[in-house]
């Protein structure tokens, strides 16, 4: 199999070993390690993580597509990611869903053209006191209202 993962995957992997039971627990971290380094999760990565901590490729793709933090398709340079859990759509979670569709020109699960973003509906980012709640790329916004939505997006490079 030819490798798609970097020395310095490989490097992190190595640093994490001795701090967990086995080299399956390494998963959840494998992962992250993985998507950060490619983007997303294409099917070679998940082959050679599960080659890796000597478990059967199957395994990884059930933990990858659980989990929503990991991306097994290609995303935009930025990630967007509203949470439409109960508490955030009282107080107008599908509103911002629907002016990021409008103003970025795709529906949830879309890539705009340009590939700058990639709009998800999130199922709970545990921002209830404070909902409405997003991620954008790897940070929590807050209280959010179309205004604030609008800067935050027009200030992504």
């Amino acid at each position: 199999m030819a490798k798609v993962l970097s020395d310095q995957f490989y490097s992190v992997m190595k640093k994490l070993e001795p701090r967990y039971p086995n080299k399956v627990a390494l998963m959840l971290p494998a992962l992250h390690a993985a998507q950060e380094e490619m983007g997303w999760l294409p099917p070679e990565s998940l082959d050679e993580i599960a080659d890796y901590i000597g478990c059967h490729p199957a395994q990884v793709r059930e933990v990858a597509s659980f989990y929503t933090m990991y991306n097994l398709k290609p995303v935009g340079k930025h990630h967007i990611k509203i949470c439409t859990n109960v508490a955030c759509c009282l107080r107008g979670a599908y509103d911002l869903v629907d002016h990021c569709e409008k103003k970025l020109g795709i529906k949830v699960g879309q890539t705009t053209d340009d590939r700058k973003f990639t709009l998800h509906e999130e199922e709970c980012l545990g921002a209830c006191g404070t909902a409405p709640a997003m991620m954008l790329d790897d940070d929590y916004h807050e209280n959010l209202d179309t205004t604030r939505l609008d800067e935050l997006l027009d200030s992504m490079e």
